[in-house]
């Protein structure tokens, strides 16, 4: 089985590569729906997965100066305290019961619908505020949206693992517009890699990361990334993202029904 694991890491890996998003949002579903482990277990697995992943991410970034890490400070004053005391909840509910695990499987197919959304409206929200500058926060308002947003994603992220790629690069870029892209997805991995090494260290606490899993994951996947980046040179990014929304889409009906 581990075989199939490994399989299942570079084919999400190769996505990841071609689109820049989809990790969490693939993985986690993939090992609930295909191998059936239970949504705790997933997401915990995929935290730690994610926290080792983004890290070798943002030493990239960081060499090309695409971090921007007042952006980063701020997001991680609102996810970190938001993660622990999630952990905490998770903690002290006990053994996970039918209840609980239908929660999180629930918590994980909206995580995966509002990852499509990001994915498809991007461009329109971007639009709708260069029309609309009155909307677009500065100073002291944009600081704390940004801490509040940080919180929401901790949340978000500690219970389904998903939430720090899509969601958050589009959050980010609605906040802070005037960012390049590299600024964007340099800062979306950076202050991922605390959040998710916080969230993963509490699924560790919690009992629910398969290191066997873990491990046969990040075999597959590291050289998928790989793969997937030199494939996204040659496929055209509006179809590969096109194909994964539609993915996810049918992922997330599944999840919830």
């Amino acid at each position: 089985m581990s075989l199939a694991y490994t399989v299942s890491g570079l084919l999400v890996g190769v996505l990841v590569g071609l689109t820049g998003v989809g990790g969490g949002s693939l993985m986690t579903p993939l090992l609930t729906l295909l191998f059936g482990f239970s949504p705790a277990t997933a997401v915990g697995t995929d935290l730690a997965f994610a926290a080792i992943t983004k890290s070798f991410g943002t030493l990239a970034h960081r060499a090309h100066g695409h971090v921007h890490w007042q952006v980063v400070r701020r997001l991680c004053l609102g996810s970190l305290p938001a993660a622990a005391a999630t952990i905490l909840v998770l903690k002290s509910a006990g053994e996970l019961d039918a209840g609980w695990l239908h929660a999180i499987r629930v918590t994980i197919g909206v995580s995966v619908l509002l990852t499509v959304a990001s994915l498809l409206l991007r461009k329109q929200m971007l639009a709708w505020l260069e029309r609309h500058p009155r909307f677009q926060l500065e100073g002291r308002t944009q600081a704390v949206a940004t801490v509040v947003v940080g919180a929401l994603l901790g949340v978000l992220v500690t219970v389904s693992s998903i939430g720090a790629g899509a969601v958050g690069a589009t959050l980010i870029l609605l906040l802070y517009p005037r960012l390049k892209p590299a600024e964007v997805a340099g800062t979306d991995i950076a202050y991922a890699v605390p959040l998710t090494a916080l969230a993963g260290l509490g699924h560790v606490w919690l009992g629910t990361v398969d290191w066997t899993l873990l491990v046969s994951l990040l075999v597959g996947s590291i050289p998928g990334i790989w793969a997937g980046a030199q494939l996204s040179r040659a496929l055209p990014e509006r179809l590969t993202r096109a194909a994964l929304a539609t993915t996810l889409t049918l992922v997330a009906i599944k999840l919830v029904s």
